[in-house]
């Protein structure tokens, strides 16, 4: 039987303002245990929450920037249930009537290598406000649990998709394309290492056509897009499994150990009524008029959406190489810092820049960002600067150097920074890297090759064209990777022909 994969993402992001959302208690990271902990978070008599408006404003920016509703009018909710690091014994949440309803985000991903692009638009069920509890600590306590109230009370905005994805790398697409955007806004570091950023994802499987959603299993608190990759994969393996030899999925909340690559077991899965939510009388409805939202949307910056669109229609990118290339705002500036020196070329002026952006994409997606992860660095620690790595493009578009040893030439400046603009220049002269493209001496050169080589010729006339590749390629041997390849192309068909 064929499976369908259907899954859901939740995910929390910590807001990145100065005071937790109900008290003016401290939120930066890395304090020692509950010294970030007033009356108010640990819920002692008498106290009395009061909204941060830096939240708010980070939630109705967040909708804006997803095209959903901002609701004039949202109300906070206890959400109850015991834990030891919820000291109220409730969290104050929302419920019915959250601050952002609907809108959706555009994900774009490959299934390999060889693949091709694949687009999907996922739709957002809700974003609502609530407060983080506090860490349960389980180490260095001599086998008894510490609990850090730190975190208690803590700005969190929890997203929430339709079941709309259907494998893990969409997952992983969707949660890269949220955790660009959210940094993009401003509203959260996104630092999923210390916990501003983590996913809860909802698994389920159901025959392919059946358009009935199967049981689905919560894999809870997945910190890293590795690890949300291989817990869902996993899931769905285990759920397959279990059907196929007649058993049955139960709903329930799992947890990922990374150590033995598989999720278990943690509790059963509760559903809305067993939080018994009800509106918290201490705190008002959430009043939001249309003046407060149209302030928020005049300091909005470009949204990744529109700056997609400009990339297409501006340097006649594809929409896959668009979306790609705005899905975090770093990766987007350095882009458009390269293209911009591009654009001061002598090239840009004669060809027109869109050939040059599209190489620069290229160079971008392809080979900066796999020395990026080689490196486990990010774009911002990138060490070719965006004007070095223009050079490099023009000298491939005007000849100098051929495809192949600009790579080189990129390798070298990776491993020996520079301030040097002009630094791809000087690495190619200084390494005689300049392409051959004088066509009589590239045609001695031929002449030689293809006596050399008379099978390869006789198989080549024969019809095979895999002999041509092997005659290209010694061509490319005798002048160590410098003939330009166009023109080895063209030399060598005269000849044959």
């Amino acid at each position: 039987m064929q499976w369908e994969v259907v899954i859901g993402i939740e995910t929390h992001a910590q807001l990145d303002t100065r005071s937790k959302i109900f008290s003016g208690a401290s939120t930066a990271f890395g304090a020692e245990p509950n010294t970030q902990a007033c009356a108010i978070d640990l819920a002692l008599p008498g106290v009395l929450p009061v909204a941060n408006r830096a939240a708010v404003e980070c939630a109705i920016r967040f909708g804006l920037a997803v095209g959903a509703q901002i609701a004039p009018r949202s109300v906070f909710a206890r959400k109850n249930y015991f834990y030891p690091d919820l000291p109220k014994g409730y969290q104050i949440s929302q419920y019915e009537i959250p601050v952002v309803a609907g809108g959706g985000l555009a994900i774009a991903w490959t299934a390999g290598a060889a693949a091709a692009p694949q687009e999907r638009f996922v739709r957002l069920t809700r974003a609502h406000l609530e407060e983080d509890a506090g860490k349960s600590l389980h180490e260095d306590f001599h086998g008894m649990t510490g609990i850090d109230l730190n975190r208690a009370g803590t700005p969190l905005l929890e997203i929430v998709t339709e079941p709309d994805l259907r494998s893990a790398k969409e997952a992983v697409a969707y949660a890269r394309a949220l955790h660009g955007l959210v940094v993009w806004l401003g509203i959260c570091d996104g630092n999923m290492q210390e916990g501003s950023f983590r996913c809860d994802a909802n698994v389920s499987v159901r025959p392919l056509g059946d358009e009935r959603l199967g049981t689905r299993c919560e894999i809870k608190n997945l910190n890293s897009f590795r690890f949300l990759e291989r817990a869902i994969d996993f899931e769905v393996r285990r759920q397959v499994e279990l059907i196929e030899d007649g058993g049955t999925v139960v709903q329930e909340t799992r947890l990922y150990d990374p150590e033995r690559d598989e999720t278990r077991s943690m509790r059963s899965k509760e559903d809305a009524h067993d939080y018994r939510y009800f509106p918290d009388p201490d705190l008002p409805p959430l009043a939001i008029g249309d003046a407060w939202v149209e302030r928020v949307r005049a300091q909005m910056p470009e949204l990744p959406g529109q700056m997609r669109q400009r990339f297409v229609d501006a340097f006649g990118l594809g929409s896959y190489d668009a979306t790609t290339l705005t899905a975090a705002r770093a990766t987007a500036d350095y882009f458009e810092a390269t293209v911009a020196a591009l654009g001061q070329s002598e090239i840009a002026r004669r060809d027109g820049l869109p050939a040059l952006a599209k190489s620069a994409a290229n160079w971008v997606m392809v080979d900066v960002a796999a020395a990026l992860n080689r490196d486990d660095r990010t774009i911002a620690q990138c060490p070719v600067r965006p004007a070095q790595l223009a050079r490099l493009v023009e000298r491939i578009h005007d000849g100098t150097i051929s495809g192949k040893i600009a790579r080189d030439v990129f390798a070298v400046l990776w491993a020996e920074p520079s301030a040097d603009d002009d630094a791809a220049d000087r690495i190619v002269e200084a390494r005689g890297l300049r392409q051959i493209s004088d066509s009589g001496a590239l045609d001695a050169i031929v002449e030689q090759v293809l006596a050399a080589n008379p099978k390869s010729v006789e198989e080549f006339r024969a019809g095979k064209d895999k002999a041509f590749n092997a005659l290209v390629g010694q061509v490319m041997k005798a002048t160590k990777g410098k003939a330009n390849p166009q023109q080895v192309n063209e030399l060598l068909r005269k000849r044959l022909a």
